[in-house]
């Protein structure tokens, strides 16, 4: 449907370019009164002329499009339609300038002037602008990826030229990186002068989460870690591994060198009155309440099944 619809585009232009070379060369409507103080004839030809440049453009650019969106990056589908929509907005407006006007010079000190007024004018908008190219240029996200753009969180469902549009988590109404249904659009400037994290941004789409548990001294650290773990393996299991493979993957080709251990982790701090213990685990940004809220049930139900060698602090300050 949208292939026919731009070669019908396509058509028109082409009919409209045939139609003022037509009217430009036997002057049909000479004797027709002026339009707007110009010729009839110059007025309809120049019109034409117009048309068949925004048509021709218009249906190579659908075409283009359509094109684009078969590939199965969306990411990528998404940047090269946003390009081509400034590229061919670009030549539409620079090709029907020229088919109105033949004084190029007094043309270019008109835009000059124009464009100086524009830019003081419109400085944020602009500056939106110039962070679009950078987000073009340099990805530090795109669409599909969860980021915080200063202090919006969310999932990034478009990238426009001046603005960024995210699906909301973790906002006024939802905690727990959960999603609240709102839409926050953020200026494109905001990335250059704020902080931009992209969680699973870094080649690698998985991220390192913790929960803590706290048990009392008395507990038997070495058997509640293990739980913890066995829990954990049990139930990320080739989705672990498959992270740690991509994430051992991205940090190689970086100059960063850490450690990566092969399956989930425990660490011990203590406190006052009980000692914490956190697990750690790599997973989909995406499935990180999920996941955590499941690790939270299988691990406290082995521990009350071992009442003797677990033991959780008493009172409820903590």
């Amino acid at each position: 449907m949208r292939r026919t619809a731009a070669v019908a585009t396509v058509l028109l232009g082409i009919s409209a370019g045939i139609g003022g070379a037509y009217v430009d060369a036997t002057a049909p409507l000479a004797g027709w009164p002026p339009l707007a103080g110009y010729p009839a004839n110059a007025v309809i030809t120049k019109g034409l002329q117009v048309g068949s440049v925004l048509g021709i453009l218009s249906g190579v650019y659908l075409l283009a499009v359509g094109l684009v969106w078969r590939s199965t990056n969306k990411r990528r589908a998404h940047n090269t339609r946003n390009l081509l929509r400034l590229a061919f907005g670009l030549v539409g407006v620079v090709a029907t300038l020229a088919v109105l006007t033949a004084n190029w010079l007094g043309l270019l000190f008109s835009l000059g002037v124009v464009g100086f007024a524009i830019t003081f004018a419109l400085q944020q908008p602009l500056l939106s602008l110039i962070a679009w190219v950078y987000i073009a240029a340099k990805q530090p996200y795109g669409v599909g990826d969860r980021v915080r753009i200063g202090d919006a969180n969310g999932d990034v469902i478009e990238v426009d030229f001046l603005v960024t549009t995210l699906w909301e988590i973790n906002g006024d109404l939802v905690t727990t990186n959960q999603p609240s249904g709102r839409v926050v659009t953020v200026p494109n400037s905001v990335v250059l002068s704020s902080n931009v994290v992209n969680f699973g941004g870094g080649g690698s789409p998985y991220v390192w989460n913790e929960i803590g548990i706290q048990v009392s001294y008395e507990t038997d650290l070495a058997f509640a870690r293990s739980v913890m773990v066995t829990e954990a393996t049990d139930l990320l299991g080739d989705d672990m591994a498959d992270g740690i493979a991509a994430y051992r993957e991205s940090l190689a080709e970086t100059p960063v060198e850490l450690e990566v251990h092969d399956g989930p982790t425990v660490n011990v701090t203590q406190a006052e009155s009980w000692v914490e213990l956190r697990l750690r685990y790599l997973t989909h940004p995406r499935r990180g309440q999920r996941v955590k809220n499941e690790l939270y049930t299988r691990i406290l139900a082995r521990f009350n099944e071992e009442p003797d060698r677990v033991a959780f602090p008493l009172g409820r300050n903590r």
